[in-house]
C-alpha cells in the first residue's frame, strides 16, 4: 500500500472495484436469504436500506454501498488460505451489523438522506426504522452463530460491538462539548472514538475472515488490528472529504461537515495548534465557510490529518507483514485497503 499523497483527489483504482464486486456477488445470494427470514414489513425496509427496493417493496437498483466489510471478510480467508466462501456467514453478519448501526446512527443524527435516498427512518418512520435494525442485529447473530467456529465468532462479533456502542457513545457526547477550553475534544480522544465506532467492525469483518478459514490466533488479531487502523485512516480521510472534497464526486454539498460544526479530526487538530487564531470564533459564528476552511488550512488541520492518515496506513501495513498471508489475496487485500484510504468519492 502506497502512501497517502498530499491532495486528497485521487484516482479510483480499478482493480479494487473488481475485488469489490466479485466479493458481492459470493456474498449477495445469502444476505438476501437472512434478510428473507424476517418479517415480510421488516424485510422490505431491510431491502430499502441494501438499495434493494423502493418504498412499498417495488424492485429498484440504488447503491446500497460497496460492501467493504463483507469484502473484507472474503479478501481475509482467502490470504489464509481458505475459499472465500468459507467467509460467507462471517461476510453476512457484519454486513447485517453495519446496515443496523447505520439505521440507529441516521435517527440519532436526525440524518434524512444516506446515499440520496431518504433514510429508513425518513421513508417509514422512526419506530419502524429502529425495529427494523434491531432484527438486522438478531439476524447478524443468529447467522454467525450457526456457522463453523460459530461461538468463537460470535464473541468477537460481540467485542466489536461493544466497542461500536463505545465509539458511537463518546461522538454523541462530542457535540455537546465546547471547541476550546479543558472541555474540548482533544484529537487523541478522537482517534480513539474512531477505531471504536468505524475501525471496530472493520478489524471484526477481516478477523472473522481470517477466523472462518481457520487462520491460526496470531493472524486473526493482525487482520483485526490492521482493519482498526485502516478504520481510523477512513474516517480520518472521509472527514478531509468532508470540508475539502469535490462534491460533484462525493455526493456531499461543499464544506458539509463545517455547516454541520461536525467535529472531525482536521478541525480539532487545528484548535489544537498554536496557530488556530480565530478559528474558534468562526466556529462559533455564522461565519463563510470558505473561510472557516482556510483558517483550518492554515492552523495546519489539513496537514495534522494528512499525516495521522498516512501513519495509521503504515499500521496497517506493519499488521499485515507480520503474519503470513497467501500472496494472490494478500495482494487484492491491500488492493483494496488501498482504494478505501486513497479515495475520490
Amino acid at each position: 500500500m502506497t502512501a497517502l499523497p498530499s491532495a486528497v483527489r485521487v484516482p479510483v483504482a480499478p482493480d479494487a472495484l473488481q475485488v469489490l464486486d466479485r466479493c458481492r456477488a459470493l456474498v449477495r445470494p445469502a444476505l438476501r436469504e437472512a434478510v428473507g427470514r424476517t418479517h415480510p414489513w421488516v424485510g422490505e425496509m431491510a431491502a430499502y436500506s441494501f438499495g434493494w427496493c423502493e418504498v412499498g417493496g417495488a424492485p429498484a437498483v440504488a447503491s446500497g454501498g460497496k460492501g467493504v466489510r463483507q469484502a473484507l471478510a472474503v479478501l481475509a480467508a482467502e490470504a489464509a488460505g481458505a475459499p472465500g466462501p468459507v467467509a460467507v456467514p462471517g461476510a453476512v453478519a457484519v454486513e447485517l451489523v453495519h446496515a443496523f448501526s447505520l439505521l440507529h446512527d441516521d435517527i440519532m443524527d436526525g440524518d434524512e438522506a444516506r446515499r440520496r435516498r431518504p433514510t429508513v427512518w425518513k421513508a417509514y418512520g422512526t419506530g419502524p426504522a429502529v425495529l427494523a435494525g434491531d432484527a438486522l442485529f438478531a439476524l447478524a447473530v443468529e447467522t454467525l452463530a450457526v456457522a463453523p467456529a460459530g461461538p468463537r465468532g460470535v464473541r468477537l462479533l460481540s467485542v466489536a460491538l461493544q466497542d461500536l456502542v463505545r465509539g458511537q457513545a463518546d461522538d454523541l457526547l462530542f457535540a455537546t462539548r465546547p471547541w476550546t477550553g479543558p472541555e474540548r475534544v482533544r484529537p487523541d480522544e478522537y482517534r480513539t472514538m474512531t477505531e471504536l465506532k468505524t475501525g471496530a467492525l472493520l478489524g471484526c469483518a477481516a478477523a472473522l475472515g481470517a477466523l472462518l478459514g481457520g487462520a491460526p490466533p496470531a493472524t486473526v488479531a493482525a487482520l483485526d488490528r490492521a482493519g482498526r487502523h485502516l478504520g481510523v485512516a477512513f474516517q480520518i480521510v472521509d472527514d478531509l472529504l468532508g470540508i475539502w472534497g469535490d462534491p460533484a464526486v462525493t455526493g456531499k454539498p461543499v464544506h458539509g461537515d463545517l455547516r454541520e460544526r461536525k467535529k472531525t479530526f482536521p478541525v480539532l487538530a487545528a484548535l489544537d495548534s498554536p496557530t488556530a487564531g480565530r478559528l474558534a470564533t468562526l466556529l462559533e459564528s455564522p461565519a463563510d465557510l470558505g473561510e472557516v476552511a482556510a483558517s483550518i488550512e492554515e492552523a495546519g488541520g489539513r496537514s495534522a490529518a494528512l499525516t495521522e492518515a498516512r501513519r495509521h496506513v503504515a499500521a496497517v501495513e506493519r499488521a499485515l507483514e507480520d503474519v503470513p498471508l497467501a500472496a494472490g489475496p494478500a495482494d487484492e487485500l491491500r488492493a483494496l485497503l488501498d482504494f478505501l484510504v486513497r479515495r475520490d468519492l
